[in-house]
């Protein structure tokens, strides 16, 4: 598995597959061609959510002269696939084709997924739950061992920006950018003083409103793991630092721990809505959240995986339809519930711990083959379900 540094990556919103992606090739294109102008043309999801996720406005910010088009041709052997042409004094000199795999991660054609970045000798849960017994180990111990010296910077880093993402978005009002005419709702929750709601309620899903509301007006996020997901593990441990005072020390512990479950999903599964669904976005996010909350308020290994396990099971099957290719409708809305059912997946394996029966290898594995079962109208591309039927 590759550093946690490639899952908590900073950048722009609304998707980090279809803009922070797109961002990355295009960055890498001008980096080996000097053209006078370019063409890209958009396949898969990256077409057909195209314009609600802001690719083509990120590709033109960064390629010069650059015409974008959209390809719905379903025959592609990615769900994110872009191709790029390269002009100088009107002739074609290059061409490439990248894909956009997810989590802001790209790949080119013909090249191999650089498995030498790998810094970690274990494969999944199972084999790093029984290094770390064997050796006394918690989870974030493990991550700063295989990791290189400045992770815990890094981390501080990470936080720092969740926590700006949160300021931000609290402290701003009026409609989200887009045809729904969205309105901005994580400073009304903030300040709305029902007494039929909890403070745990109220406070998390503001906190998880403020976050996405600020990558879905394309503001500068955390990939955790991906922008879609962005506000789950943030309100979850911003709550467990505001509220029951827990160190900012023991905040970087838990994003080392969070990252950790992150990463095997995406080295054994998916973190891409548009390959395997929501449930690879909205289902890790809540599963990094869940043993983020284990890692400080339990600790013990056993319970951190049945934690993490809760947490995907429950979102097995969930679709990405985001409404007009806009991550407003319904992903806001499913960051706030995925944190509070991450909240409530760490509470319910403490009460039930010894009673497990699944690994959570095998919900890992079992969110892969869902995902790839799926029809494709469900896979990020707005052609089905709620983007489909709804009506404005």
């Amino acid at each position: 598995m590759e550093s946690i540094r490639e899952l908590y990556k900073i950048g722009k919103g609304p998707s980090s597959s279809h803009t922070m992606g797109p961002e990355k090739i295009c960055k890498n294109v001008l980096l080996k061609y000097q053209g006078d102008r370019y063409k890209v043309i958009l396949y898969g999801s990256l077409a057909f959510t195209g314009k609600g996720h802001l690719t083509d406005k990120i590709i033109k910010e960064i390629l010069p002269n650059c015409e974008v088009e959209f390809s719905f041709d379903k025959k592609v052997e990615h769900p994110n696939t872009m191709d790029v042409y390269i002009y100088k004094n009107n002739s074609l000199i290059a061409e490439e084709r990248y894909y956009s795999i997810g989590g802001g991660s790209i790949l080119r054609k013909g090249d191999k997924l650089e498995e030498l970045k790998s810094i970690y000798p274990h494969k999944n849960f199972e084999e790093i739950k029984n290094y770390c017994i064997k050796n006394n180990l918690r989870l974030y111990e493990y991550v700063y061992k295989f990791e290189d010296n400045k992770i815990k910077d890094y981390l501080l880093t990470v936080w720092q920006t969740m926590k700006e993402s949160i300021h931000l978005g609290l402290h701003t009002e009026g409609n989200l950018p887009g045809p729904l005419e969205v309105k901005r709702k994580a400073r009304s929750l903030l300040y709305n003083q029902s007494q039929k709601n909890s403070i745990e309620l109220r406070l998390v899903s503001a906190y998880a409103y403020a976050v996405s509301e600020v990558n879905a007006s394309g503001g500068t996020v955390v990939t955790a793991p991906t922008c879609g997901a962005a506000g789950v593990l943030p309100s979850v441990l911003y709550y467990l630092m505001d509220i029951q005072k827990y160190p900012e020390a023991r905040i970087i512990d838990a994003l080392a721990t969070a990252g950790l479950v992150g990463n095997v999903v995406k080295y054994n599964a998916s973190i891409s809505g548009a390959e395997a669904g929501c449930q690879a976005e909205i289902g890790t996010a809540c599963s990094m959240a869940a043993s983020a909350h284990s890692e400080l308020t339990n600790g013990k290994i056993d319970n951190i995986e049945y934690a993490a396990e809760i947490a995907l099971e429950h979102h097995l099957g969930l679709t990405c339809d985001p409404v007009l290719g806009y991550v407003q409708i319904p992903c806001i809305e499913r960051n706030a519930v995925a944190a509070h059912r991450a909240i409530n997946a760490s509470e319910l394996s403490y009460l039930l711990m010894g009673t497990r029966k699944v690994s959570f290898d095998t919900v890992v594995q079992t969110m892969k083959e869902t995902g790839y079962d799926l029809n494709s109208n469900y896979r990020e591309t707005s052609l089905g379900g709620l983007a489909k039927n709804f009506k404005k």
